[in-house]
């Protein structure tokens, strides 16, 4: 059975950091992309960001250059560490997992997390 568990969320200020992170088990680690996606309140989910284990990356139009995402295939991890953060990054954020390629669809996604809520007042 497949799980991705994330932590790391929390309510912070505009302009602080916090460090998403996503253990998977019962997969092949390596075999898979890893990504973020994020639905702020009342909108669709929507892809953010996924690296594959070589550490190639795709982002989506709204990533910020002040965020980073990492993986750490020994661990089954995958982080992303987001700094100086603004209200409009307010979002659940979801850990997914898709067989060996990268994917602008949520449907096409293969495993998903329960989501980690990251809430940024101003």
């Amino acid at each position: 059975q497949v799980q991705l568990v994330e932590s790391g969320g929390g309510l912070v200020q505009a302009g602080d950091s916090l460090r998403l992170s996503c253990v998977a088990s019962g997969l092949t680690f390596s075999d898979f992309v890893m990504g973020w996606f994020r639905q702020a309140p009342g909108k669709e989910r929507e892809f953010f960001v996924a690296i594959k284990s070589d550490g190639s990356t795709a982002t989506a139009e709204s990533w910020k250059g002040q965020f980073t995402i990492s993986r750490d295939d020994a661990k089954s991890a995958v982080h992303l560490q987001m700094n100086s953060l603004t209200p409009e990054d307010t979002a659940t954020y979801y850990c997914a997992a898709r067989f060996r390629e990268f994917s602008w669809s949520p449907g096409r996604w293969n495993y998903w997390g329960k989501g980690t809520l990251v809430t940024v007042s101003a």
